[in-house]
């Protein structure tokens, strides 16, 4: 790895024991500087295989969430090889369970016997539906958690069958963000008092309080109509939580462009009137003044229809230009295969290459001013860095790495 020592995350070293996707919430670690340590079975972690585009024969969901790790092989069945991952532990900050909970303490490895051997170890373990529950021991992928949460519902197409519509996959991605956050929370807390802790998320958990605002929303509105009513704007009028309630938007809403689609979003009465000027329209102002804060000018028809004749009057680009310099929020209707040659996603997303990455990627997302960031080595293959981490981590010499493949800690021998 290219690592640099001024890393935010350098020196805190993680062992992760996971199979596809929570395998993400180490990521954000290894992409911060941290060394982690991905402990495979002997047969490897299937995620190299699983979803699409398949690259030179290697999953993009592999070269994307294990980007920066090592890979080292353990048959944990084995007791040498339990010893093994003690080692590491000894040494770690971290250890990470994405997996069924209660996996690695089935090998003999429970969050006690930790502790025992590094008192200071930070121990997660995220799932898809958690420790507790009616579904804890339910197997479930990605979308589950998107279809759990609400976050997207059926479809149905021309011949009456049920697919999963497109969406994004908060699922995947919501768990291992709080994850990481909650991991590091833990190792300050460490550090600071000599005690380590025992962590556990759920997947489906995340993504539900991703969308708190419309859950909490609806709980609301089960109060009585006096004690919780609409905004002023809306004459108190209670609309659909979330983005449910935009449909209906006439001064906040999507508009199409000579070239496309923009988002116009002047839902404040001082952006309101500055569009009006800027387009020399200061009557439509006059007439619809709206409120001072979130107007939407709902229902409105007249007024949506003189804006869509406006808005086709210039191409994307030159709105987001008057906006800029008039003063009027305004952004682009990008899709995912579009976003790549945004102007401003070019600007803060300059890619991973496929040489040396094996796909083009995007990188953390966070810059830090004075600690520039390490660019991840490439996902490792199936215990590619045995060597290494056993002789320059755990110090293991010649000799006694032979011994533990002979006692078949690194699986059988063919």
């Amino acid at each position: 790895m290219s690592n640099s020592n001024s890393a935010p995350l350098a020196g805190v070293r993680v062992i992760e024991s996971s199979m596809l996707g929570p395998a993400a919430i180490t990521t954000h670690l290894a992409d911060m500087g941290a060394d982690v340590i991905k402990v495979e079975s002997p047969s490897g972690d299937y995620v190299r295989e699983m979803t699409w585009p398949i690259i030179d024969g290697v999953s993009l969901l592999h070269l994307h969430i294990n980007r920066g790790k090592k890979s080292l092989t353990l048959d944990l069945r084995n007791p040498a090889a339990v010893e093994v991952y003690l080692d590491l532990v000894r040494g770690a900050d971290i250890v990470v369970e994405a997996m069924r909970p209660g996996a690695l303490a089935k090998r003999g490895l429970s969050y006690e016997r930790m502790r025992e051997v590094n008192p200071k170890i930070v121990f997660c373990s995220i799932s898809g539906y958690g420790a507790t529950g009616p579904y804890r021991d339910l197997p479930a992928h990605g979308i589950a958690f998107d279809t759990w949460g609400g976050i997207v519902r059926p479809a149905y197409d021309d011949e009456g069958f049920c697919y999963i519509p497109e969406h994004a996959s908060v699922g995947l991605h919501a768990g291992p963000m709080f994850g990481a956050l909650s991991i590091l929370a833990g190792v300050i807390r460490a550090r600071s008092t000599g005690e380590g802790c025992s962590m556990e998320l759920a997947q489906s958990d995340a993504t539900a309080y991703m969308d708190w605002y419309r859950i909490e929303s609806w709980k609301a509105y089960e109060r009585p109509e006096s004690e919780v009513t609409g905004n002023k704007a809306d004459n108190y009028e209670r609309r659909a939580p979330g983005t449910a309630g935009m449909k209906e938007g006439v001064r906040y809403q999507m508009y199409e462009s000579s070239d496309g689609h923009v988002l116009f979003m002047a839902s404040e009465q001082a952006f309101w009137k500055n569009f009006c000027e800027s387009v020399g329209r200061v009557d439509l102002f006059e007439k619809w003044p709206g409120s001072k804060f979130a107007d939407h000018a709902r229902h409105n028809r007249e007024l949506q229809a003189m804006l869509r004749d406006i808005f086709k009057t210039k191409t994307s680009d030159e709105w987001l230009h008057e906006g800029n310099e008039k003063n009027f929020p305004i952004a682009p209707v990008n899709t995912p295969k579009t976003i790549a040659d945004d102007p401003q996603f070019k600007d803060r997303f300059p890619m991973y290459p496929v040489d040396g990455h094996g796909a083009e990627m995007m990188p953390y997302p966070v810059k830090f001013a004075d600690a520039p960031m390490p660019t991840p080595s490439k996902a490792p293959t199936v215990g590619e860095h045995n060597q290494a981490v056993l002789e320059r981590v755990l110090g293991y010499d010649a000799e006694k790495v032979a011994e533990l493949s002979e006692a078949g800690a690194f699986g059988s021998k063919k």
